[in-house]
């Protein structure tokens, strides 16, 4: 939470302010978030409006998680633009049906946590990876196949064959001799 009550409701008034929070838990998806409690720097502009305060600055944090296709470990930063306006609670905005999903001050108070996680959940990619062309794992044996590009694997058999395989397999595995010997 933040308090706005320096700005004293003047329309033009505005307070600069740098700080530095621990992350809210769950904040990312469920492959990249931002560990629970790292800090999360953020720059802000708070300037008085008719209607309420406007809020506009960046928020950073680092981000740890997994690559969608060969589960390395990912570490990274974000950086996000925040920009909100927060309407006052007597506000005749604050009553309109279309503002419904508007943001409101709590007093002279402000919570900055909503708009912070959408800011950085919106932010991230879907399906994060460890590199732009990551090949993955392979789908045989699970190899990555970033640490071994020429992994191969013999042709898969036909189930129906199978029987046939292993009948040969059996005459090459006996010794020649002893069938001559017979």
């Amino acid at each position: 939470m933040l308090d706005t009550r320096e700005l004293g409701r003047r329309p033009g008034s505005q307070r600069k302010q740098t700080l530095s929070a621990p992350a809210p838990a769950d904040l990312g998806i469920e492959v990249l978030r931002v560990p629970e409690g790292s800090p999360v720097d953020i720059d802000l502009r708070l300037e008085a409006v008719m209607e309420g305060v406007l809020l506009t600055g960046t928020a950073t944090a680092g981000l740890e998680g997994e690559c969608v296709r060969c589960l390395e470990p990912i570490r990274d930063r974000v950086e996000v633009e925040l920009q909100e306006l927060f309407v006052y609670e007597e506000s005749d905005t604050a009553s309109d049906e279309e503002d419904a999903g508007a943001s409101r001050l709590e007093g002279d108070l402000l919570d900055l946590e909503p708009l912070l996680r959408d800011a950085v959940v919106l932010s991230l990619p879907f399906q994060p990876l460890c590199q732009d062309d990551c090949p993955g794992l392979c789908t045989e044996c699970g190899a990555r196949l970033a640490d071994d590009p020429g992994h191969q694997h013999d042709e898969a058999i036909d189930p129906r064959w199978a029987a046939l395989v292993e009948l040969t397999q059996d005459d090459q595995a006996g010794d020649p001799a002893d069938k001559r010997s017979e």
